[in-house]
């Protein structure tokens, strides 16, 4: 009797974690509209500001160390799309080893974005070039 109850139970949540994993893309990069230097502030948009990020197709620079981009994966919500970046970061001390990190994108307002290594720790961002591609709204 156990074993039917597990078996029903398990068979309930199967179709639901397809239906939650089909929406996820997996990309080779960052998408394009995040590519350029992020700032907390207008302010911060000078160089050599250690809050500031820089993205681009392959790359992360900024309070998490100079990174690797190794996948990223989309997310869809109705506000936009979450991206969450699979990184590898150079550890200063051993220039060999690479340590992985997470980074999380989520769309704001034109030009703007929230940004951090966790959904706990989402900053507001700002783009500091306007020669940068476009947010699409």
């Amino acid at each position: 009797m156990r074993k039917a109850a597990l078996l029903v139970f398990i068979a309930a949540l199967t179709p639901q974690a397809a239906a939650a994993k089909g929406g996820i893309k997996v990309l080779n990069s960052i998408p394009e509209t995040y590519w350029g230097i992020w700032a907390p502030s207008t302010g911060a948009c000078t160089d050599g500001d250690k809050t500031t990020i820089t993205l681009s197709a392959k790359t992360y620079s900024g309070p998490l160390g100079k990174c690797d981009v190794a996948s990223v994966s989309e997310i869809p919500s109705p506000k936009g799309s979450t991206y969450s970046a699979r990184l590898r970061c150079a550890d200063p001390a051993q220039a060999q080893k690479k340590t992985p990190a997470n980074f999380i994108i989520r769309p704001g307002d034109a030009n703007q974005i929230s940004a951090g290594p966790g959904f706990d720790s989402l900053g507001a961002y700002q783009r500091c070039s306007s020669d940068a591609p476009a947010m699409k709204q």
